[in-house]
């Protein structure tokens, strides 16, 4: 074979793996952890927990709030930022409405001094089960 030849069949194999990626990506859901699994290795990666919702607190600001999840192998905290809350309660639910249910969420494993918590980015990534 000719050079162009393989060179345009290359072009178009390569395109048809980034459309294939890219429709895949949609489809591609977070793993399910349980709290005691997660780590620092994490950080900044997506993931699913299910737990009983043991606490909810404001921050001082009142910009953040806070909800201690626990699955009967650890806690940790999740993060929902003013803006999410916000849309979460526009669907007429109220944060306190959550205290000892079940919930499942999917959201990004952080860390803010020295703890790992997980940050709500999306209010549809909030269930109760």
């Amino acid at each position: 074979m000719e050079d162009e030849k393989i060179f345009k069949i290359a072009i178009f194999m390569a395109l048809v793996g980034l459309i294939g990626m890219i429709i895949s990506a949609g489809s591609i859901t977070p793993r399910e952890v349980k709290i005691k699994e997660i780590n620092k290795g994490m950080i900044d990666e997506k993931i699913t927990v299910t737990g009983f919702v043991e606490d909810i607190k404001k921050s001082k600001t009142g910009r953040a709030s806070f909800i201690t999840l626990n699955d009967g192998t650890g806690r940790i905290t999740i993060v929902i930022f003013e803006s999410v809350k916000n849309e979460i309660e526009r669907s007429n639910l109220n944060m306190e409405m959550l205290k000892y249910k079940k919930i499942k969420i999917t959201g990004k494993v952080s860390e803010y001094k020295g703890s790992t918590e997980i940050i709500l980015e999306e209010p549809q990534n909030l269930k109760i089960l």
